[in-house]
This record gives C-alpha cells, structure tokens and sequence, in this order.
C-alpha cells in the first residue's frame, strides 16, 4: 500500500507542476511573442517501501524539463514605426547586462540617445552585433521586410534577425526573453520576415489551455481519491488484525 501512495504522490507533484505551467500559458495569452509551453515527464524506475509482492522496481513519474511550442502567433496591426514582428522563425537580439538575450517582443522605442531599445531598454542589435541609433531629425525611418532601415534615401542600419539549428539551447530567463544556454552561435534567419506596423500575439489557445487546467484538476483529484481510499484500506486492515490477535 505505501508503494501505491508514494506513487500517487509524485503524479501529484508532477499535476502540481503542470497546473502551474498551464496557469502561466493563460496569464500569458495577450503577452507579445509569447510561446506555449507544456511539461514534459518520465518513469523513473525506484526500489519499492517495502518487499511485499508487486512490481520491482517501482516506477515512479517526474518532471523531465519543460516543452516550448515556437509556432507563429497572429500579427496584429499597430502602426507604430518602431512595433516589429516576425514572420516565419526568428529571434531579435538585444543587449542586456547579462549578456545577449533572444526575443520575440518587437514592441521597440527609441531611448534619449536616439538607440533602439526593448521596453525594458536594451538595445536591439543589428545583423552584425551593434546597436541602432537614429537621428529623427533625419525623418521617418521605414523598415523593410529583411529588416533593413532606411530614412529617405539613406540606410542607416539593419535589425537582426537570428536563429538557431536547434531551439533546445534557448532557455527562458524572465522579460519575455530567452538566453543561448549553449555554445551554439546563432545564424541569420534567411527566411524570416519583418514586418513594421505590426507585433506578434501570444500563439496561446486560452480554449485549449482552460481545457487542459480542468483536466489536470480532476486527475489531481482522482488521485487523491485513490490515495485516500488506500489509507481507508490500510486502517481497516489494522483494525480487523488487532481483532485476531
């Protein structure tokens, strides 16, 4: 009996963790550029309680990390010469004091110096690792589909858009953006688009995600059904052996 409740037990955990992450996805559905993620799990195989027959070894359920779904959200249109979305996969880079950090937030400004910041203030870099200034004495800036910006005539620089062979290596570090946790070195995204006027919702399904709160509630409360049917079990047993004896 004491197997059946340690297991139960970590299929608790584990449902706790999840309902958190659910939660997340839905506080999350309006945030810009934010991506869908969901908890991954495996058996994990552990000597039993006690040597009574049953399994050997029981397997237990954990957490085994964290899924992120990078699907494209919806492009809305804002208008503002410095809002920037990205269409197909890709990431803007910005410089923070820890280091570059990857997003998919175009929500940009310009600070007092005229440099292109998130709206945290770090500036987005170009293609080549700078950071974007602009004199708007020099007039609008227009912003083309491969990022490049131009005032009238004139280029005055080009957004980076950059990307990496494999996703896994980008780790989410809070401010709606993401670090290489490898050594990995990020390509140019050659087939992502850029568009201005626009910024990328969430690519949450509120639906969807509500739907899978509920289904994680019940499976909570189904265990907990089970486990306290089996310390019923367990009380009765030693009461009617007390009576023998």
């Amino acid at each position: 009996m004491d197997n059946a409740l340690y297991v139960g037990l970590s299929r608790q955990i584990l449902l706790r963790r999840e309902l958190d992450i659910v939660a997340n996805n839905i506080a999350n559905a309006d945030t810009t550029g934010f991506k869908v993620e969901s908890l991954l799990a495996r058996a994990e195989p552990a000597a039993p309680a006690h040597t009574a027959d049953g399994p050997k070894p029981v397997k237990f359920v954990v957490a085994n990390g964290v899924a992120r779904d990078f699907g494209q959200g919806a492009l809305r249109q804002t208008g503002g010469a410095f809002d920037l979305a990205i269409e197909g996969m890709g990431f803007f880079q910005v410089d923070t004091a820890d280091g570059p950090r990857f997003t998919r937030d175009g929500r940009f400004r310009l600070d007092e110096a005229g440099r292109m910041v998130s709206q945290s203030g770090h500036p987005v870099l170009g293609d080549g690792g700078e950071e974007i200034v602009i004199d708007p004495a020099q007039g609008p800036v227009a912003i083309g589909k491969d990022g490049t910006l131009s005032q009238g005539e004139e280029q005055v620089g080009r957004i980076g858009v950059f990307t990496f062979d494999d996703l896994t290596v980008l780790e989410k570090t809070g401010d709606n953006q993401l670090r290489n946790a490898s050594n990995a070195q990020p390509q140019p995204a050659a087939d992502a688009v850029v568009r201005q006027g626009f910024i990328e919702g969430s690519n949450v399904n509120p639906i969807v995600e509500i739907t899978r709160m509920i289904e994680v509630s019940r499976a909570y409360t189904s265990i907990s059904k089970m486990m306290d049917s089996e310390q019923e079990l367990a009380r009765r047993s030693v009461e009617r052996l007390g009576r023998v004896q």
